[in-house]
């Protein structure tokens, strides 16, 4: 019991390492070659996506686009935004309705996301793992806050942790 233990609580540190991205293993965001960024931390991810900033650090204009919804979408919602899909549309509709921003342009599938990103000048999505980017580069979304320093996330995985945990 004590090995299991051990072995659990080792695939918990060596998880709680590795960047969000990896760790949730279901998205990666992707951006038009335009984008002068190779990687994107996850709070500036969010606001670009919560309609708070136009641009990233770098000077890069950005213009985010998104899925109607789907497993990939609400991942991303949920891991990355803080929110659910239904939280996102209201949010986006007071943004509307306030008239302090707008809807990001909107597709139906992962495959509409590459193609629009490929072809539009600082466009950025969320794209599942096995979906064709080619034409577009990937970002590395870091855990890095604007001071600099990284910071330890706990994991997305507990359940499956728990899951390796459970007795036989």
């Amino acid at each position: 019991m004590l090995k299991h233990f051990q072995f659990v609580i080792a695939v918990a540190a060596l998880t709680a390492l590795l960047p969000r991205d990896a760790r949730s293993g279901k998205v990666k965001i992707i951006a038009n070659p335009s984008v002068k960024a190779d990687s994107i931390s996850a709070a500036e991810l969010k606001s670009v996506f919560l309609e708070e900033r136009s641009s990233l650090a770098d000077g890069s204009r950005i213009e985010p686009v998104i899925c109607e919804g789907g497993p990939t979408h609400e991942s991303f919602v949920r891991e990355y935004l803080g929110k659910s899909d239904a939280d996102l549309h209201t949010y986006y509709r007071s943004l509307v309705f306030t008239g302090k921003g707008s809807t990001p342009k909107t597709v139906s599938s992962d495959t509409e996301i590459a193609a629009y990103v490929a072809r539009t000048c600082g466009a950025i999505g969320c794209v599942s793992l096995e979906t064709s980017t080619e034409g577009v580069k990937t970002l590395f979304v870091s855990d890095m806050e604007n001071d600099g320093a990284r910071r330890l996330i706990m994991p997305s995985c507990w359940e499956e942790i728990r899951f390796l945990a459970s007795p036989q």
